[in-house]
């Protein structure tokens, strides 16, 4: 009877408790919990170093030519060096250099398209979850329609329409692949339409317009954010497709694209002209896409593990 005693004040001894975790161990698991999107967070932020810093960090202009050192070895190879530590193209110029340099066409394109993409998508999606109806079915058409083009033929008839040029080649990524953005914005839209303080809103006499803007749109973006990162790597590699067609960024600016359609033709004998931008191209793309799945997990609350 004793013994049983001791063994319960054992137990429900207040005195007994487990230390709770320190800050940095709850960092450390929760930075292990979303590694892949840590990892892609790296790969992002040092493209966006190299592309802020990169007229102090480039080891050589991107745009000077050196026809005696053209077609030059990395430096680990015979007959390379560390003045061109990834090589040169066929005129000479620093293949490093031009792909740091790269880095920064390739976000600028990624990021301002997405940018039009959601103006267009998420207003076009808004309008058609919200009203229902006929503007639904006519917006949504709209959307089937734009989905079941071709999106090369469509980018590339509107480019050379415009003309081929950076802000052309904006323009079009934007105009062309805004439907994804529309089909969640629209989902989500009809989903919250229902709820209960949009019907609030609604008895307080609030415009539609105010409705959507304020109530409706701030809770659309965590899904917005999440389809936005994928866009952006989907942009930069439309981007690469259309330059390396030549109806892209033109020469001499320096873009990743454009430097996989130069180093084509010596890939037998020159493989570093096109292997490096072709790796500088993976690692955005899978950046981009590794924070988007960790995001969704982060913000939706039903695949957000626990």
């Amino acid at each position: 009877m004793s013994g049983s005693i001791e063994i319960s004040q054992e137990l429900f001894d207040p005195q007994i408790d487990e230390t709770p975790p320190s800050r940095f161990k709850r960092m450390f698991v929760y930075m292990w919990r979303y590694r892949l999107g840590m990892l892609g967070m790296f790969f992002i932020t040092a493209l966006c170093i190299t592309a802020v810093l990169c007229p102090w960090i480039a080891p050589n202009d991107p745009y000077e030519q050196d026809i005696m050192n053209m077609l030059k070895p990395p430096f680990w190879m015979d007959g390379g060096g560390m003045d061109y530590p990834l090589g040169t193209d066929q005129v000479g110029r620093c293949l490093l250099t031009r792909i740091m340099y790269g880095t920064r066409i390739s976000l600028l394109v990624g990021l301002s398209a997405v940018g039009i993409m959601l103006v267009i998508g998420a207003g076009l999606g808004i309008l058609a979850g919200y009203f229902g109806g006929a503007t639904d079915s006519i917006i949504s058409f709209f959307i089937n329609c734009m989905m079941g083009f071709p999106f090369i033929l469509l980018a590339m008839s509107l480019v050379a329409v415009l003309g081929p040029s950076l802000q052309n080649l904006i323009i079009a990524l934007g105009l062309t692949s805004w439907p994804v953005f529309a089909r969640v914005a629209r989902v989500e839209t009809m989903r919250f339409k229902s709820q209960d303080f949009v019907l609030a809103a609604r008895s307080l006499g609030y415009s539609p317009l105010r409705i959507m803007a304020r109530h409706i749109l701030p809770n659309l973006l965590s899904s917005l954010v999440v389809v936005g990162t994928v866009a952006v790597a989907r942009a930069i590699i439309r981007e690469s497709i259309l330059s390396f067609l030549g109806l892209g960024v033109q020469p001499p600016i320096p873009s990743w694209g454009m430097m996989l359609s130069e180093g084509r033709g010596y890939m037998l004998m020159q493989w570093w002209m096109a292997t490096f931008p072709g790796i500088a191209i993976f690692v955005s793309a899978l950046g981009m896409n590794l924070i988007g799945d960790a995001l969704r997990d982060l913000l939706d609350p039903y695949l957000r593990k626990t």
